[in-house]
């Protein structure tokens, strides 16, 4: 097993489109976060404030989840499979190999996102000449869920993609999903938006509910009334929850997908 998981990095680490996504996921959170501490502008004395830029994580994530779809769609895509479940037959190994592998990579791009926003956010403080009110444990705590939520979202991409098995059609889902569907969900049910898998994702690294990569945020009103805001799920419990979504998808993988003929 472990000589497969490094098989699957291996792969990962030798094709270019694993640092394009990488690279882009990089770019997008300094954008954000620097324009995020830009509209606070010297309000970063605030922990809230100051929390709200370390913690534009979104795009590293959702690049995650993007790096595991492809790299498992890849196999189907440039006819690679074949030769990968003839060097192991076992194709459940290779589909958990292939989730392990995804995890490693996804908490690289976490890391990264993290400590790019961390850093644009204690550098802009400093620079403002504004005391760092942010706890060094609050700040390591939503590095760590950055890095963890990545990590999970990598390996619940590469389910998607071998359920899926369309490279373009599991790009665009999950970027549909993350970017629209959920924050229109959480926008009509408040109660559930705890529950996306992008949200309690993102909620992992600190980030306030609702905001997810884009910070679309839809509220909606129900008779006139608002919907009060949802609390974000506790830290292991979202964690409990990506981890039985891995699981879930996976296993509709093995059963529907990758159980059938190689086409």
């Amino acid at each position: 097993m472990i000589r497969l998981v490094r098989v699957e990095l291996l792969k990962l680490r030798t094709v270019r489109t694993t640092y394009g996504l990488l690279a882009a996921a990089t770019l997008l959170t300094a954008l954000l976060a620097g324009a995020e501490a830009s509209k606070v502008g010297s309000n970063l004395a605030s922990a809230s404030t100051l929390s709200a830029v370390v913690t534009v994580t979104g795009w590293a994530m959702l690049f995650a989840a993007l790096m595991g779809v492809i790299s498992a769609s890849g196999e189907f895509r440039h006819s690679t499979a074949t030769l990968t479940y003839l060097a192991c037959a076992h194709r459940n190994r290779v589909l958990a190999a292939k989730a392990a592998a995804a995890a490693i990579v996804g908490a690289v791009f976490g890391l990264m996102g993290s400590a790019i926003a961390t850093g644009i956010g204690l550098a802009s403080t400093a620079g403002a000449g504004q005391p760092i009110t942010l706890s060094v444990a609050a700040i390591v705590r939503d590095d760590f869920g950055a890095i963890l939520g990545a990590a999970l979202l990598g390996s619940v991409g590469v389910a998607v993609g071998l359920l899926i098995r369309s490279q373009v059609a599991g790009i665009v889902g999950v970027l549909i999903w993350a970017l629209f569907i959920e924050p229109v969900i959480g926008g009509l049910v408040t109660a559930v938006q705890p529950y996306l898998p992008y949200s309690a994702a993102t909620t992992l690294a600190g980030a306030q509910l609702g905001t997810g990569a884009g910070g679309l945020n839809v509220k909606v009103n129900n008779g006139g009334a608002a919907a009060g805001p949802a609390a974000p799920l506790p830290f292991g419990v979202a964690v409990a929850l990506l981890g039985a979504l891995v699981i879930v998808v996976s296993v509709a993988a093995s059963y529907s997908r990758v159980r059938a003929d190689i086409t």
